[in-house]
């Protein structure tokens, strides 16, 4: 099968079933580490399908979340079409629409190298990667709270606050919104905040898997960072795991965050050998 006659538009509600069987059955498939699956953003901005023939052939997402920040969700191309015919008019609208708006970032985590090559040749640089870390049960001795500090399971009543700690401990490429801070906790298996009676200074969200947790987020407001907030949030998640009879726990951070490493390192994670590297362009 050959390429026909290739059409870009925007994609739709009534595409869902042509991306899906292009997400299930076709082998070059890039989807983004992400509590909304591709199908779930239809219908945002900056999603795109090709057609050729009438048919969708490639899709390409990325909806902006937090704002100005544009993650690649998803990129799917049929194989009858190359990288270069599937990639290059969808990256072109989507260049030019995204980037009409000032100081705005288009990035990736390219978890397969032929992604990664795509975006390497669109001109997209790496300024760090994803490490992965994993914890199998290690000893630890929980230390006690600094002193006016509490730890409680989280509600929906504590999703602004925990945004607002989210964008105060993080760059804003890595930020949280309200919305998806929403969608995570109602995944978790585990989700608990550290409060004073001025309010919340910190909190962590874990999933679960068949093995044991993931710690999927952790936050602390940048005024108590070093004070054992971290550390008390993830000896709760290690007493949590091991009451449900399992023993490891997974999670990742960026290759620049060294605090965060030294953290994980100190309580027992271990690097897994796994790194992906973050890919991104922005508006110059």
């Amino acid at each position: 099968m050959v390429a026909v006659n290739l059409q870009v538009r925007t994609a739709v509600q009534a595409d869902q079933q042509q991306i899906a069987h292009l997400m299930y059955f076709e082998p070059r498939v890039h989807r983004h580490l992400d509590w909304r699956g591709p199908l779930d953003w239809l219908g945002s901005p900056h999603y795109w399908v090709l057609e050729d023939g009438g048919r969708i052939a490639a899709a390409l997402a990325c909806p902006q979340d937090p704002p100005n920040i544009a993650w690649i969700r998803l990129f799917v191309s049929a194989a009858h079409l190359s990288e270069p015919e599937a990639w290059s008019p969808l990256w072109q609208a989507a260049r030019t629409e995204i980037f009409s708006q000032p100081e705005t970032v288009v990035a990736a985590i390219a978890m397969q190298p032929w992604f990664e090559h795509i975006l390497l040749e669109s001109g997209f640089a790496q300024p760090q990667s994803i490490i992965m870390y994993e914890w199998n049960d290690q000893p630890f001795t929980p230390r006690p709270l600094p002193r006016g500090v509490r730890i409680r399971p989280m509600t929906i009543v504590d999703l602004p606050a925990a945004t607002a700690v989210d964008w105060a401990a993080f760059a804003p490429m890595w930020r949280n919104s309200f919305a998806a801070l929403h969608r995570a906790h109602s995944q978790a298996i585990l989700a608990t905040v550290a409060e004073t009676d001025e309010g919340l200074i910190g909190y962590q969200i874990s999933t679960g898997n068949p093995l044991g947790a993931h710690l999927a987020r952790l936050a602390v407001r940048p005024e108590w960072q070093g004070r054992g907030i971290g550390t008390s949030l993830i000896h709760d998640l290690f007493q949590h795991t091991l009451r449900r009879g399992r023993h490891r726990i997974t999670l990742n951070t960026q290759g620049d965050n060294h605090n965060s490493q030294s953290l994980y390192e100190k309580l027992g994670f271990a690097r897994t050998g796994e790194e992906y590297p973050v890919l991104m362009m922005d508006h110059a």
